[in-house]
């Protein structure tokens, strides 16, 4: 059985059948960068990053579109409140998002549009969509006219007259109907906007999505990707006006990620309930939250306090001793084959709708297989060679770059160096040294089995 993915517009798991054979096409809604990298934009941008990864394992060529929303009602704000120009606040904001994600081993994306370097396309379609009748001008605003959309609700599963009659009216009493949204707004002389057939303005949010990843992927495009919290109204915007533009699918795979709470509470930058990346990453290592991320399936809230990360860092440094030492051993031979039934496992975990949660299962699977007693000097290189390639290639959350230290407060490769002088005095006979060394690394929670292939050690 082959990737299964849960598509929100049919609310199931589907086979996943690419557009185009052996090449995957994805757009996922950026950041509005008006305010420091926290936490919630850290989640599904570390998702999306295991998920490209693994598709490319799988052999497909991937295309990976994530724009910048640098137009935005939220930028024009803050400028103004800094006394500072949407360019540069934007500008620095996007920077930051750039750099924490460095910071945290996520790969960049193969295009970042800037909704202002995409106006022409952006007037293009709306002009597009007034001219099949989809839209109106009022007064310089343009709106799109929602029951001009027959399949309208279909992503969120909400009725047209349920929406209708719960929706309240907007500033301007000249729309035709109290769903529909702005394609293209009115500016006044001292906000940013740009000349167009309706006068001086910017776009609306939900045409900037459309028309940017309409450029880079065509319609039809394989995932569409966001929080949950854009389903309504933002995606079901983008679908109604990009089908009535284009006449046909817009992306067929929908996959929304939970939303992240920190202590219980539904993150705020209004209230001040947020955590910066770069705050996180001050306290943290990196991979430990990936580990932390990638620990709850993307589909479900994720919790973030200092209590459960601290809970995690037990699990993750018990994955990264081992890994750390099996690297000492193992990193500089010639590649083995990863462990046949944790590469079975894996895949089918990933398969099974990017379950990182199972994946992660695996994981430990191997860690315990590779410190117990049956674990031949074979099947620990196996372990290695897997661990390798998804606890580090893949999920990014081990390193024998950034070397955690272990709970004795020794690296993996002190040690390795203390084992080494241990061997010596073994093979000088010098047996009461090379006892008071394993013995005083026994008080440290660090085994040291002797075998036929020579010491190995494990913690306890």
């Amino acid at each position: 059985m082959g990737l299964r993915v849960y598509n929100t517009l049919t609310r199931s798991k589907e086979d996943f059948m690419p557009r185009d054979e052996g090449q995957v096409s994805i757009y996922v809604c950026g950041v509005t960068p008006y305010d420091e990298t926290h936490i919630g934009h850290a989640r599904p941008s570390v998702v999306w990053d295991v998920i490209r990864k693994y598709l490319r394992k799988k052999g497909y060529k991937v295309v990976y579109v994530q724009n910048f929303t640098d137009v935005d009602d939220k930028i024009i704000a803050r400028s103004a409140q800094l006394g500072i120009s949407t360019g540069e606040l934007s500008s620095k904001y996007i920077q930051d998002y750039l750099d924490a994600m460095e910071a945290l081993g996520v790969a960049p994306a193969d295009h970042y549009p800037k909704v202002s370097q995409h106006i022409d396309a952006i007037v293009a379609m709306v002009e597009h969509l007034i001219e099949q009748g989809f839209a109106y001008v009022v007064d310089g605003d343009v709106y799109f006219h929602v029951p001009a959309f027959s399949e309208y609700g279909k992503l969120s599963k909400q009725q047209l007259d349920e929406l209708e009659s719960g929706a309240r009216i907007d500033v301007s009493a000249d729309k035709r109907n109290p769903l529909d949204f702005a394609l293209w707004k009115k500016s006044s002389p001292d906000e940013p906007g740009w000349d167009s057939p309706w006068g001086y303005g910017r776009p609306g949010w939900h045409i900037e999505c459309s028309a940017m990843s309409l450029k880079y992927l065509g319609a039809g495009f394989d995932f569409h990707g966001g929080g949950m919290d854009l389903v309504f109204p933002h995606h079901e915007n983008e679908i109604a006006q990009s089908e009535s533009h284009t006449g046909c699918t817009f992306a067929r795979y929908w996959l929304h990620n939970g939303l992240v709470t920190v202590n219980d509470e539904k993150m705020s930058k209004s209230l001040g309930i947020f955590l910066t990346v770069s705050t996180l990453l001050a306290k943290y290592h990196r991979e430990l939250l990936r580990f932390y991320i990638l620990s709850t399936h993307y589909r479900s809230p994720l919790e973030f306090n200092e209590e459960k990360i601290e809970e995690a860092k037990k699990g993750w440094q018990r994955l990264s001793e081992t890994y750390q030492r099996l690297a000492s051993r193992y990193g500089g031979e010639e590649a083995k084959e990863p462990l046949p039934w944790a590469q079975e496992a894996f895949t089918e975990a990933m398969d099974d709708d990017f379950n990182t949660a199972r994946a992660m299962a695996v994981c430990f699977d191997v860690v315990r297989y590779a410190n117990g007693p049956d674990c031949t000097e074979e099947a620990a290189a196996g372990a290695y060679a897997f661990l390798a390639e998804v606890a580090e290639g893949i999920l990014g959350v081990v390193s024998t770059d950034s070397q955690p230290m272990i709970d004795s407060g020794l690296s993996a490769e002190l040690v390795e160096l203390l084992l080494a002088v241990r061997e010596q005095l073994r093979q000088e006979k010098n047996w009461r040294l090379s006892d008071l060394i394993r013995d005083e690394l026994a008080k440290l929670g660090i085994i040291v089995e002797d075998t036929k292939e020579g010491s190995r050690w494990k913690m306890n």
